[in-house]
């Protein structure tokens, strides 16, 4: 994005100050509104799909499954489905055009997110062909308190005109999926229309079902108009073409005197719950809604709400910091909330926010918890029983395959199948190549690493009873019979598998996918098995034994993972190089300077090379952190402890410098998550470069540093990420031993730190300054918990507080 046409912002809000048709699909995704129930993108309210405009609203894991056929062959995809645009509301006056701001002189122009109210407004003074010149204001909201609902405003005011105006406010149900342009050759017809109506003497609905899932989705408006608070009668006219259902309202104006138009939208599916029918549910809502005004207030409340749990507050930072890491935390709020919870959804790579990688749910909660287990770990936990419904797939994947456990894809959606891909399309060549990143089993770790980390913050051993031991024991089960042993070695191996940097997918020249020895999946593994015997131990021994029995958990199987846990391989080169998989040191070096003064922005290198007929597969160069995410995830005190555990010698001040500085130099920056894990593994060895990379992590989504990506979708991980970086990587904070730890290291851009964290029943009020650590635990009834500060631990409690120099 330009950052030009940016003239303003402010600590709560984003604002643009003008009209730039081509910033248009990025400033969609990055003003979309939501609630954890579903959201719209930021597209003017007057425009439908086409040129720079795509309103698209998404349903949190509302899937549908399409087939399509590629070069000869049917392929099937599940896609997060792009469903009626409720937004649609445009305007003409007599023997003028409908309204374009493309077709209009526009002679101000102010769009501004308040992200701390959930609003999205609107005024431009513009003058069209016949000279008559207008202000048209537009305020809209999606409801935070009430998940169903949603409102837009419009006032009209003509300043050198009197007549009469027809308005038109619609439910479009003739959209498909069109937001990426890569998918576009595909199938992306997902709705049809079952009815369409009157809703009442103002209102008009829409009901559609996907062709697949049969989800049903019906949405009602309700339409008034008013000219100084005073509800006017007027003319409508019901219009239906090609699944848009339209009202046609005919006003009359005067100069200088500025109507209202309130529309009022009901949203309900098939898959909400308490309710009989969703169309009927709908139609009864928009009758009984309140006014914009009395629904914007209950949203703005609902909002104050969630901000009261999950602010940061920063000082001396740059200018844009503030907003932008606010920004990560609305847009975080919006696709999970608690409107999200009993909603059986998932954490998007992507967000609701566009089509990217169709909505497909990843490793990105890796990077989502941790900032919502120290602030509403009730989501944490929902969130992770999306993962323990779709156990039952997960085992029939791993049986299918000869493991035993619960094998879980690397691409979920709706029943935890596999998603990923078959092909791909290369953008840079046009041609579509297989993909083989579906062999990345360490989500299967990841998955364990966030259970883990949600009981250290909350010490809830009811989830652990009933689902988070069961899904560690299927996923040690799974990672276990993963291994083979080596006795030339005399350790267990991991083949014909892919880590996290998907560039290198196979051995050069080598027609058999995976690679051997993947460093982070051979340690995760360690770290996983070793995890569950002591979970497993928390528990009552009664339930031990059921879950033992259930799963066909022997005492033998117990014993062998502590073996595995002991005896992983971890393949090393060049006196300490962690190497990211067996062989890697073998590989060609790039010609980093070369590539970049051929194509410049060389992020997705791999896409570069195959449109060469070259294959990364070749080079030591890496699309993102694959052997640092070890020292993203673990502290060094943690990761010494593991290796060690593995019998491997392991110098954190030495090693983990001289890993960093082999593995950053042969980045690409091919992710979203790149800079962030480079700012973090820095942060303690080199603040100023760690400040230089957090910075560029915030710049990823909002200025749009990969070149067209985000307006497919924001990078939800990223955005997550770097909040989490504030919050507990700068502070130092890290749950170890039962004991929260506060080791503070901030950069010297960022003199203050001021938040409200959530630890083990506890609200504890934070402020990290320069020089002064302030804790101070508010009023409740949770056990005294232990803090450690440096080389002390205190034991805290309610009403307590405490002020350490640092």
């Amino acid at each position: 994005m330009a950052r030009e046409s940016i003239k303003e912002m402010k600590s709560w809000k984003i604002i643009y100050k003008e009209w730039v048709p081509e910033q248009q699909p990025l400033r969609e995704t990055l003003l979309a509104l939501g609630n954890g129930y579903l959201v719209t993108r930021g597209a003017v309210e007057e425009a439908r799909a086409g040129g720079v405009h795509y309103p698209g609203t998404y349903l949190a894991c509302g899937y549908n499954r399409l087939k399509s056929k590629v070069f000869g062959r049917i392929i099937e995809n599940e896609d997060l489905v792009n469903w009626p645009n409720w937004l649609y509301l445009t305007f003409r006056i007599e023997d003028s055009d409908w309204f374009d701001l493309n077709h209009v002189d526009i002679q101000s122009y102010h769009h501004e997110l308040d992200m701390q109210k959930g609003v999205l407004s609107r005024q431009i003074q513009f003058q069209n062909k016949n000279g008559h010149i207008t202000v048209l204001k537009s305020r809209r909201f999606v409801h935070m308190g009430q998940k169903n609902m949603a409102a837009l405003e419009w006032e009209i005011r003509p300043e050198n005109w009197s007549g009469t105006v027809y308005v038109r406010c619609g439910l479009d149900g003739s959209v498909v999926n069109s937001g990426v342009e890569r998918y576009r050759p595909l199938n992306g017809k997902h709705l049809e229309i079952l009815e369409t109506g009157r809703a009442g003497e103002d209102g008009i609905y829409l009901h559609v079902q996907t062709n697949q899932s049969h989800i049903r989705m019906a949405q009602a408006e309700r339409v008034q108009v008013f000219k100084n608070n005073v509800l006017l009668p007027v003319s409508r006219n019901m219009i239906s073409e090609d699944g848009l259902v339209m009202q046609e309202l005919v006003v009359t104006c005067d100069k200088k005197e500025a109507i209202r138009i309130e529309k009022i939208v009901s949203i309900h599916t098939s898959q909400d719950h308490a309710i009989t029918e969703e169309l009927s549910r709908a139609r009864t809502m928009i009758r009984r809604a309140g006014q914009f005004d009395e629904l914007r207030v209950q949203h703005e409340k609902a909002w104050e709400r969630l901000w009261h749990r999950c602010n940061i507050e920063l000082s001396k930072a740059r200018k844009e910091s503030q907003p932008i890491l606010r920004l990560h935390i609305f847009h975080l709020l919006q696709t999970a909330s608690f409107n999200s919870i009993d909603m059986d959804i998932g954490i998007p790579s992507r967000g609701w926010h566009g089509e990217a990688y169709r909505g497909h749910i990843f490793w990105d909660e890796l990077f989502v918890f941790p900032f919502l287990n120290l602030r509403i770990p009730e989501l944490t936990r929902e969130l992770l029983l999306y993962r323990y419904r779709r156990l039952g797939e997960a085992r029939s994947a791993a049986s299918k395959s000869g493991y035993r456990g619960a094998m879980y894809p690397w691409q979920s959606g709706s029943d935890g199948r596999e998603e990923s891909q078959e092909i791909h399309l290369n953008p840079k060549s046009g041609k579509w190549e297989p993909d083989n990143t579906h062999l990345q089993r360490h989500v299967n770790a990841a998955i364990a690493y966030n259970i883990c980390q949600y009981f250290e913050s909350t010490l809830d051993i009811e989830f652990m009873s009933y689902y988070g031991v069961e899904m560690l024991l299927n996923i040690a089960q799974f990672l276990a019979s993963l291994t083979d042993f080596n006795p030339s070695r005399e350790r267990f191996e991991i083949h014909h598998i892919v880590g996290p940097d998907e560039f290198h997918t196979a051995y050069p020249d080598s027609d058999e996918p995976g690679l051997n020895n993947n460093a982070y999946t051979n340690i995760m593994t360690a770290f996983v098995l070793k995890n569950v015997l002591e979970k497993l131990r928390v528990l009552a021994q009664d339930r031990q034994a059921e879950l033992m029995d259930m799963l066909d958990v022997r005492e033998e199987d117990l014993s062998r993972w502590e073996h595995i846990s002991k005896k992983m391989y971890v393949p090393f080169h060049d006196e300490g190089i962690i190497s990211q998989f067996e062989g890697y040191e073998q590989l060609e070096e790039l010609d980093w300077n070369d590539y970049r003064k051929k194509y410049g922005n060389i992020e997705r290198l791999d896409r570069i090379l195959r449109a060469e007929g070259d294959s990364p597969n070749r080079y030591k160069a890496g699309k993102q952190a694959d052997v640092l995410m070890l020292f993203y995830l673990f502290s060094a005190e943690e990761l010494k402890g593991i290796l060690e555990q593995l019998e491997y010698d392991f110098d954190p001040q030495v090693m983990i410098p001289r890993n960093i500085h082999y593995y950053v130099k042969r980045s690409s920056f091919g992710s979203s998550l790149s800079r962030l894990v480079y700012s973090w593994v820095l942060a303690r060895l080199d603040r100023e470069a760690s400040w230089k990379y957090f910075l560029e992590a915030l710049d990823v989504d909002f200025h749009d540093i990969q070149g067209g990506t985000t307006e497919e979708g924001i990078h939800l991980g990223a955005m997550a990420g770097t909040v989490d970086m504030v919050q507990r990587c700068y502070t130092g904070i890290e749950i170890r031993d039962h004991i929260l730890w506060i080791n503070p290291a901030l950069p010297e851009e960022l003199n203050r730190i001021q938040m409200r964290i959530r630890y083990r029943g506890h609200w504890i009020r934070m402020r990290f300054d320069s020089d002064i650590l302030c804790v101070e635990f508010e009023k409740g009834y949770s056990p005294e918990v232990k803090i450690g500060f440096r080389e002390d631990i205190y034991v805290m409690s309610q009403g307590d507080k405490k002020v350490f120099k640092l």
